[in-house]
């Protein structure tokens, strides 16, 4: 048998995938499930626990699948290790099942975007392509409902910490920047080493995607690495022509996309796109009806010639940095949250040249106004609706008022989506009270 720990959307992936192949299941979840995760399991028979890791240690399964969440310090993962069962991730799980080509996609920025726009060019081009993973989607679950020629996975380095025979055909590994540093022992060449671990299994016939980011030139030495390696750089000029090793490739205009970070996510997706065998004609039109998801650099309305931008997404300081680089106006920049050990040093400049004022948004803003404070006007607040009023006093035709907020949103939100939904509730009440 098998034992499953968490019910989020890795594990009940897992457990559908599972009872497809008719294995035996226990589920234990540490929190209480959902109501409609909980009649599933109900509805296929699938024996379960919640609120509590109590009956799971009854069990000497054949191994453990783990939600990525789970930490590895965790008693019940220590149990399990101890007894010398295999642990591995729902990723992990899924692959030993999957007979389509994997395009697997990691970094420590811009690997949402990058799946969902990889998966849109494939798809619109005509492959018969599902995106899963990280972003929401479980691997396993997609394939208890239905096959496909091509899965693109997003893979977060918590996914990755728990493969052992996990390999795509082709690999992008975008960036590394310090975060999540709390579940590795604050020691960053941990992180660094678990973000190339999406390479570790490749062979001479595989490809391995790397942006030219300085941590990733540092180590790249120092790993192991069988695949055929394609090293990208990339630029965008003023006329949003997007430069791929130098050439000029493909076109801003008339796109969703801005900013340097974004050209980099087209660099590295559109290289996936070739290596599959599609044109640049064919990448290009997929970039001109690409809508990307909600909190990432989303335009919301105009206000009297002031632009709103949701990135709410934007939960650490190398994210913040994009954002702020993208703007070609002045900014208010909304920022702050529950702080997850942020060094500012590395937007200090950007900040200096760019940010007109910054809106602080959070329980304690201290470290945002006591490292900024000197030299950028600071509006302190703590909840959203006086965030976007406050911003708007101070606006002028022209600026953008930008939520970036380079923190986690935990102290005044359920997640960084509800805290960018609630900015744009506020921003659009404003909007249709402006009408009237």
């Amino acid at each position: 048998m098998i034992v499953i720990l968490g019910c989020g959307e890795s594990g009940m992936g897992a457990a559908m995938l599972a009872h497809k192949l008719s294995m035996p299941i226990f589920l234990s979840d540490y929190g209480r499930i959902s109501q409609d995760f909980k009649s599933q399991l109900i509805d296929k028979e699938i024996d379960f626990e919640e609120e509590g890791h109590n009956l799971v240690y009854e069990f000497l399964p054949d191994f453990v699948i783990k939600s990525p969440g789970i930490p590895d310090q965790s008693e019940v993962i220590k149990y399990f290790d101890q007894k010398g069962i295999k642990i591995i991730s729902e990723i992990e799980f899924a692959f030993q099942y999957c007979k389509g080509q994997i395009i697997a996609i990691t970094g420590s920025n811009g690997k949402t975007t990058t799946t969902n726009l990889l998966y849109h060019i494939m798809k619109n081009s005509g492959c018969d392509v599902v995106k899963v993973g990280n972003l929401g989607y479980s691997f396993a679950r997609s394939l208890a409902e239905s096959s496909h020629d091509y899965y693109v996975v997003e893979v977060s380095s918590f996914q990755l910490d728990s493969t052992i025979n996990f390999k795509p055909h082709i690999a992008i590994l975008l960036n590394i920047t310090p975060d999540h540093l709390d579940r590795y022992e604050n020691n960053f060449e941990k992180y660094v080493f678990s973000k190339f671990s999406i390479a570790k299994n490749q062979t001479e016939n595989d490809y391995l995607i790397l942006y030219k980011d300085a941590v990733v030139m540092k180590y790249f030495s120092s790993m192991k690495i069988n695949a055929q390696t394609l090293w990208i750089q990339s630029e965008l000029d003023q006329e949003g022509k997007v430069f791929i090793n130098g050439k000029a490739r493909f076109n801003f205009n008339h796109t969703v996309l801005k900013g340097r970070h974004n050209a980099i996510n087209v660099s590295c997706a559109a290289t996936a796109c070739e290596i599959i065998g599609l044109k640049d004609q064919e990448i290009q039109e997929g970039m001109y009806s690409f809508i990307n998801d909600p909190h990432r650099l989303e335009s919301i309305t105009t206000i009297n010639g002031v632009e709103f931008i949701n990135d709410s997404k934007a939960t650490n300081v190398d994210s913040v940095f994009w954002a702020l680089d993208a703007m070609n106006s002045k900014i208010i920049w909304i920022a702050g949250g529950q702080d997850k050990g942020n060094d500012y040093t590395s937007i200090e400049d950007v900040v200096k040249n760019k940010v007109k004022t910054l809106v602080t948004l959070g329980k304690d803003n201290s470290k945002l106004i006591e490292f900024f404070g000197d030299y950028v006007p600071v509006i302190d607040t703590h909840d959203m609706k006086t965030a976007v009023h406050k911003s708007i006093e101070i606006s002028e035709r022209g600026d953008v008022i930008l939520l970036s907020p380079a923190c986690a949103s935990f102290d005044l939100f359920n997640n960084y989506m509800h805290r960018g939904d609630e900015f744009r509730k506020e921003v659009l009440k404003i909007k249709s009270e402006t009408r009237k």
